[in-house]
Order: C-alpha cells, then sequence, then structure tokens
C-alpha cells in the first residue's frame, strides 16, 4: 500500500525537526566538554582516589569536564605550575601555597577547596628506640628531608610541646632514604607525611606495634594541609568549570568514603605495581585521621575556619619570616564552593 503524502510529509517535517534539535544542543555554549588540566603534586597512590574515581566514575565527565591528569614532583611544582597555567588545577599544600603567596611579585593563585582539613604532617618514630610521644625526641637523632613539609613546622611544634630543640640532633637526609634509614637504625626518628613514611615503613617488614606516629594534629598544629589551588586566569574565565570540578571531586570524596575497598580497586589498576593492602590502609589512614575530621563532621567538605587559619599562620611564622601575613581571603577563596549541605558527611 503506497504511503499517504501528508503521512510522508510530516514524517519528514518530525525528521528535519529533530536533527535542528540536535544542531541547535551541539551549538548551544556551555554544553560542550570543556578540556582541564589537573595535577596532582606527586605519583599517584591510595590517598589519591578521590580523583581516580572521580576521573574513572565518570563524575568530571558528568559534570561536563574533560580532565587530563599528570602528577607534579612535590607541592612547590604543582603551585609553579598552576602559577605558569600549564595546568589548571592542582592539588597542593596550602602551606606550601602561603609561602609561595608571600614572594614579591608572586601571582595571586588561591586555593578554592581544602582536602586535608588536618595537614599529615608528623614525626614517625620507632618505640625499640624509647619514643613514644613528642617529649621523648630529646637526645634522639631526627632525620630531617630536603624539602620536607613538615619539617618547615617542626620548630613551632616543638616549642609549643617543651621540646628543647638544642636537645635534638638533627640529620639532612635525601627523601629517597628516610624510610630505609629509619628501618635500619641509623636515624631515630623521621619528619614525614603519617599515611605515606609511616606506611611505607610497615611494607618495609617494620610491625606496627613499633611504629610511633606523633602526628602535629595531636600535638597543637593549626594548620590545614592539601587543598585544590586554581590558577587565577583559569578561574576567572571559567568560575563555573571550576565549581564543576569541586563538585565532581566532592562525589569522589564520598565514594572513596563509602567504600575504601571498593575504590582502592581503580587505584590499583591505575597505579603500576601498587599493593593493594598498602594503599587500601593509606586511603583509610587519609580519610580518618585529614578528611573526616570533627571539624568537617560540623562544617562540611572543603572549607576553612578563619580564626584557625590565622592562629596556623601564626605557627608558620615562628620559623618563617614573612614580608605580610596573609588574611584568610589572600589564599582561600570560598567563592567556588558549593552549599553546605552538598558538602556534609556522615
Amino acid at each position: 500500500m503506497l504511503k499517504r503524502p501528508d503521512r510522508i510529509l510530516r514524517k519528514t517535517l518530525l525528521s528535519l525537526m529533530l536533527l535542528m534539535c540536535a544542531v541547535c544542543i551541539r551549538a548551544t555554549p556551555g554544553l560542550a566538554a570543556t578540556a582541564l588540566h589537573f595535577s596532582l603534586d606527586r605519583p599517584a597512590d591510595g590517598a589519591a582516589a578521590p580523583f581516580i574515581l572521580a576521573a574513572n566514575r565518570g563524575l568530571y565527565r558528568a559534570e561536563g569536564l574533560t580532565v587530563t591528569t599528570a602528577s607534579a614532583t612535590n607541592s612547590p611544582d604543582a603551585i609553579a605550575r598552576v602559577a605558569s597555567g600549564s595546568s589548571d588545577i592542582a592539588l597542593a599544600d596550602i602551606n606550601a601555597l602561603i609561602r609561595f603567596r608571600d614572594k614579591d611579585g608572586s601571582p595571586p593563585v588561591k586555593a578554592v577547596f581544602v582536602l586535608y582539613n588536618k595537614a599529615p604532617y608528623a614525626i614517625i618514630a620507632r618505640k625499640s628506640r624509647d619514643i613514644s610521644t613528642m617529649s621523648d625526641i630529646e637526645g634522639k637523632t631526627l632525620g630531617i628531608a630536603d624539602g620536607d613539609l613538615a619539617a618547615r613546622l617542626w620548630p613551632a611544634i616543638a616549642r609549643h610541646n617543651n621540646v628543647r630543640l638544642g636537645k635534638v640532633k638533627t640529620e639532612k637526609i635525601s627523601a629517597a632514604v628516610r624510610e630505609p634509614l629509619l628501618s635500619a637504625g641509623q636515624v631515630d626518628a623521621v619528619t614525614g607525611f603519617s599515611f605515606l613514611s609511616a606506611i611505607n615503613l610497615r611494607d618495609r617488614g617494620i610491625p606496627a606495634n613499633d611504629l610511633a606516629v606523633l602526628r602535629f594534629s595531636e600535638f597543637g598544629s593549626e594548620v590545614y594541609g592539601h587543598a585544590l589551588i586554581v590558577n587565577p586566569k583559569f578561574a576567572a574565565d571559567n568560575p563555573d568549570e571550576v565549581k564543576a570540578f569541586v563538585r565532581a571531586t566532592i562525589a569522589g570524596i564520598r565514594l572513596a568514603i563509602k567504600d575504601p575497598a571498593h575504590a582502592i580497586d581503580d587505584v590499583v589498576a591505575q597505579v603500576s605495581g601498587a599493593s593493594r593492602d598498602i594503599e587500601l590502609e593509606r586511603l583509610r589512614a587519609s580519610i580518618a585521621d585529614n578528611i573526616v575530621t570533627d571539624e568537617v563532621r560540623t562544617n562540611g567538605l572543603g572549607g576553612i575556619d578563619d580564626n584557625r587559619f590565622v592562629a596556623g599562620v601564626s605557627q608558620i611564622a615562628e620559623n618563617y619570616e614573612f614580608r605580610k601575613r596573609p588574611l584568610p581571603s589572600d589564599i582561600f577563596d570560598d567563592t567556588f564552593l558549593p552549599p553546605l549541605n552538598m558538602r556534609k558527611v556522615d
């Protein structure tokens, strides 16, 4: 049977309308994916699970972002990449950013989301060397690695805990031999990150009950830790994209908190040679000690308390001479944070 002309016409018009709608959708500004370059401040490990999950589970893509991830050498390198514009966003230590911003002529790079509500700075020691608490450091040898971020705050924490710095022998060491020297007993303790050095040492066969992990946050430290920092031009030109990246990252954090064991499978699949047990322990430690704190349970993920920030800057100033002490608004921009109800954790 031949089709009626009106039916053919209606079908043709419908096809043309659908085609025109598709063209309009593709041409609508803001719907095309935005390319974004993101840098971690070190090679990926278990603690990077929130970002790996956000990429692997399509959370960035769902926000209209195409994210390329690279690894910097350390936080100063990550900050330099953002300052130069070679990275749009990076994860970096906020205290390294504070010192960077104090330099004459430094670009106005700011943090927009704090991942580690408590910095992971710690002294990692051997109980078998008679170190169980901070005061036991006196009379011992403390290994300090080149460029170590925890070591920058150590003098303030020592004074806060009445540790006489003149009674502590310090030995400059390479970061590459930090754990081997401690495991071999050539130093009594080292400065570092609690979820890095301590867990690396267990991987070297040191029993957990022989390790004293003296987290600075438990001995009076007020400073925040790693944060997302953004290139100022990129932030000005692409505010919605920065907000989208923050939202997707929060979604990745929630997945990591909800099911670390499942989350770590994504890490192990992506990081060559990673030990599932070690990286799972690392992720769980970073969540419990640095991400989900009492302050975060009250105030939500990502923000800062101005009074605490100022107190942290004062601690930094004990071993660093500022040209001008920064205000919270000089370093942190909260306008990219989603509402509190989207940042709450259970």
